[in-house]
């Protein structure tokens, strides 16, 4: 019986938040932006946040000995996601739909590193 990696789990709800985003990026394109557009859009962003927080506390917590310097890299970066986080919300919450598909495009690689950098 095979043990499933615990990373695999927190990356793979990241994964759906992701593709939460995207969908709810390209419903509200050309459309106004009510309120309610840019909660769903902060609940996804904080949700992929959460996820790559706890899987960092879990991989530092776990044990061993990991390079130096590399939880404070990991943190850092962390710290940029979640600023990406602040600008896809802000541009939903502005109706800026070329500001959000930038900040969008922005939080995903960000998020893409994050995950390499854990693997």
């Amino acid at each position: 019986m095979a043990v499933a990696d615990p990373l695999d789990g927190h990356q793979s709800r990241c994964r759906q938040q992701l593709l939460r985003l995207r969908k709810l990026t390209l419903r509200q394109e050309g459309m106004a932006s009510p309120p309610q557009f840019a909660d769903e859009i902060r609940d996804a962003a904080n949700a992929i946040v959460a996820e790559a927080e706890a899987v960092s506390r879990a991989s530092f917590g776990a044990g061993g000995r990991p390079e130096p310097g590399a939880e404070t890299f990991l943190w850092a970066r962390i710290t940029r996601l979640s600023r990406a986080a602040d600008q896809v919300v802000d541009a939903a919450r502005n109706g800026d739909a070329p500001g959000l598909r930038t900040h969008l495009q922005r939080f995903d690689t960000l998020t893409s590193a994050i995950w390499a950098v854990l693997r």
